[in-house]
C-alpha cells in the first residue's frame, strides 16, 4: 500500500509524492487522513525554508494539525477500533527526561513533534492519505462535527494552555493582539470562561470579521483607527490580560500601554529577539508570561470541540485537495483572504 504525501524539498518547492505504508505497528493504528490544516511554522518553512535558527535541511513532509478516520489497528491497541474518527496530536514527549519527569511535557528535552525541522532526521508530517500514529496520540471525535474542525485540535490546545497562564477570566476585560488562527481561538475561549470584554486587534479586515464571530465583543483594525488603542491607554490603561498573538514589536508596546497597572501580558506569538517599553513593563507592574505548546490540554481541546462549546466553523475560511496543495499554500499566506486554510485528503 502507497500514500501521497505533502513534502517540501526547499523554499516554494512543495511535491506531492508517493511513499510507502507499511501495516501498523504493536500499538499502532494507520489513520486515513480527512483534513489537515497549515499552520504558521507550514508557511514559514514554506516561503523561508525556516524560522530562526530552525531551517529546513532535508525533506520533510509538512503538517501537525489532522484528524481522520481509523483504517487498521496494531496489535494491543485497545480502545479504538476500525472506523473510528480521530484527532491526531502531534507532540511526542520522551517521557523520561528531567522535564517530562516534572510533568512539564511541553518542555520535553528529547520532543518529536510532527512536521518538525528543529531534529535532524526532520520530523515527518501529517499531511499524506494514511498516516501510522501511536494509539495514544488518538483521541476520539464525535460523528456530529466534521473532520475539519477536529483537525483544529492542535491548534486550539495551544490556545487552552495559554488561556491557563492567565488565570481566571470570567468578568475579565480582555485583549487578543492579531487575529489569526491563535487570536480568533484565544478570543473564543476567553468568551467561554465568561470574559466581560474581548477586543482583538488586527490590520486586516477578514481576520477581524472572524474573531467578531467567535467572541470579540469589539475589533479593531489599528491600521486604519488606532487612534482607538490609544484610548484605552488613558490613565495607566485598561484590560486586565492581553493574549499577544502576533510577535511584533508594535503589537507588544500598544498591548503593555494597554494593559493596566498588574495586568498580564501573555505572549503566544513567537519571533527572534525584539525591543521591549521595559520601564512601562516595570513601572506598571505587567506581568509577562510566556506560554509554549500543550500537553494535556489536547484531549480538553477536544472534547471543547466534540460538544461545539468553542465552534470553529467561522476560521476555516477554505479547503483545497492536497493536489492543490500549493495554490493553498499562497492562499494560507495572504491575510487579507484567509485564516485558516485546510487541505483534504483521499
Amino acid at each position: 500500500m502507497h500514500t501521497r504525501v505533502c513534502r517540501l524539498h526547499g523554499q516554494h518547492d512543495i511535491r506531492i509524492e508517493e511513499i510507502p505504508v507499511e501495516a501498523p505497528a504493536p500499538g499502532e493504528v494507520i489513520v486515513t487522513v480527512g483534513a489537515g490544516g497549515i499552520c504558521g511554522s507550514d508557511l514559514h518553512y514554506y516561503q523561508d525554508g525556516g524560522f530562526g535558527p530552525i531551517r529546513v535541511r532535508e525533506p520533510i513532509i509538512l503538517g501537525h494539525e489532522a484528524a481522520g478516520t481509523i483504517a487498521a489497528v496494531g496489535a494491543g491497541v485497545e480502545g479504538l477500533a476500525i472506523g473510528d474518527r480521530v484527532a491526531m496530536s502531534p507532540s511526542n514527549p520522551c517521557g523520561s527526561c528531567k522535564y517530562c519527569d516534572q510533568g512539564l511535557y511541553n518542555h520535553c528535552l528529547n520532543m518529536r513533534f510532527r512536521g518538525s525541522a528543529m531534529r535532524l532526521p526532520h520530523e515527518q508530517g501529517l499531511f499524506r492519505d494514511r498516516v501510522p500514529v501511536r494509539a495514544e496520540h488518538c483521541v476520539k471525535v464525535s460523528d456530529d462535527i466534521t473532520i475539519g474542525e477536529a483537525a483544529c485540535s492542535e491548534p486550539l490546545s495551544v490556545c487552552v494552555h495559554a488561556r491557563a497562564q492567565a488565570g481566571d477570566l470570567a468578568g475579565k476585560s480582555v485583549l487578543v493582539t492579531g487575529s489569526g488562527p491563535i487570536g480568533v481561538l484565544c478570543a473564543a475561549l476567553a468568551a467561554e470562561a465568561g470574559a466581560a470584554e474581548i477586543v482583538v486587534t488586527d490590520l486586516q479586515d477578514v481576520p477581524l470579521s472572524v474573531a467578531a464571530r467567535m467572541g470579540a465583543t469589539e475589533t479593531i483594525n489599528v491600521a486604519t483607527n488606532n487612534a482607538r488603542m490609544a484610548e484605552f491607554a488613558v490613565d495607566k490603561g485598561h484590560f486586565d490580560v492581553c493574549f499577544e498573538c502576533t510577535a511584533a514589536a508594535p503589537a507588544i508596546r500598544s498591548a503593555i500601554e494597554a494593559l493596566h497597572p498588574r495586568g498580564t501580558l501573555v505572549q503566544v506569538g513567537v519571533t527572534g529577539d525584539l525591543p521591549l517599553p521595559i520601564n512601562l513593563l516595570v513601572s506598571k507592574e505587567i506581568v509577562l508570561k510566556g506560554s509554549h505548546r500543550f500537553h494535556p490540554e489536547f484531549p480538553q481541546a477536544v472534547a471543547l470541540i466534540n460538544t461545539r462549546t468553542i465552534d470553529l466553523r467561522p476560521m476555516i475560511t477554505q479547503t483545497f485537495p492536497l493536489e492543490d496543495a500549493l495554490k493553498a499554500f499562497e492562499v494560507a499566506g495572504d491575510r487579507t483572504q484567509a485564516v485558516k486554510v485546510q487541505l483534504t485528503f483521499a
